[in-house]
């Protein structure tokens, strides 16, 4: 038998050290042979073998960054991210804030059951209209550009609109009859009275979407498959652990690289956003 590795042991017969070879090393028992007596054959003998290097090694290395941020164009899908967030983010708060304000601040016919029918939108799951929805976008064209990720958050969001309304009805209505005394109309109310009032409701509807944005995986995947270009982070990420699965290590930096903007931006906000929340869930 051919030895494999070699270790040091003692000889009784020669009564000194000697080197021999390890042709089976088992857990209790090991294989050996003497190299220089290869006719003595293959004895065993009752071992524990332990490494003599620390199973983990704490090694810190910025290549790991480096490596994420030029394999898979780091810079390009930070742009597109941020490019729907921002945009996404900008039809929410406009749409939101007016359909609130309506709710809010308007008396007309069937204003409560049309709200009834806003809110119970929230139980209607969003895989329900996956289909429909992308039959309707490819019938015009869209499959593959931004627009079916960024139109429809012009047109509301029931969650938000909810935060929006329930923060608004908090807000004294002497406001806006004094505004309206003085010849405001209602657009003037809401810029003038409303909104400088309702900046951390506010800020807590942009934080929740440019967050849910940030970490959208379905509908990037759906409508951007084949638009590379537009990736976000998100499917990059995805790819990249398909392709680097084996190599946690540069998992594990592209997605704290991707979990930095997020952060920040609740750390920034964390007091806006948490006066927000309360203050809406608080009865007028």
């Amino acid at each position: 038998t051919v030895p494999v590795n070699t270790c040091e042991g003692f000889d009784a017969d020669s009564n000194a050290k000697q080197d021999f070879g390890i042709t089976r090393k088992g857990r209790q028992e090991s294989a050996f042979v003497d190299p220089d007596n290869l006719e003595r054959g293959e004895f065993s003998c009752a071992v524990a073998w332990r490494s003599l290097e620390r199973p983990w090694q704490f090694t810190p290395t910025w290549q790991n960054f480096t490596t994420v941020w030029s394999t898979i164009n780091f810079p390009r899908l930070m742009w597109n991210t941020f490019f729907y967030a921002i945009a996404s983010g900008i039809g929410t708060v406009l749409s939101c804030t007016l359909i609130a304000y309506g709710f809010a601040r308007f008396r007309f016919p069937g204003r409560d059951f049309l709200f009834i029918v806003l809110i119970s939108t929230i139980f209607l799951p969003g895989f329900v209209t996956v289909i429909p929805t992308y039959t309707f976008f490819q019938s015009i064209g869209w499959v593959g550009t931004w627009l079916p990720l960024i139109v429809p958050a012009f047109f509301g969001s029931a969650y938000n609109v909810f935060l929006l309304r329930q923060f608004f009805m908090t807000l004294p209505r002497e406001l806006d009859e004094a505004a309206m005394i003085d010849g405001a109309g209602p657009l003037r109310v809401l810029w003038s009275i409303i909104l400088p009032q309702s900046f951390p409701a506010l800020l807590a509807v942009s934080v929740f979407h440019i967050v849910w944005t940030w970490n959208d995986y379905f509908g990037p995947l759906i409508y951007l498959t084949t638009a590379r270009e537009k990736w976000p982070i998100s499917i990059a990420l995805s790819t990249f652990n398909g392709i680097y699965g084996a190599q946690p290590q540069l998992i594990q930096a592209g997605s704290l690289m991707a979990l930095v903007i997020p952060l920040l931006l609740f750390l920034a906000a964390q007091r806006y956003f948490i006066q927000g929340i309360v203050i809406t869930g608080v009865d007028k």
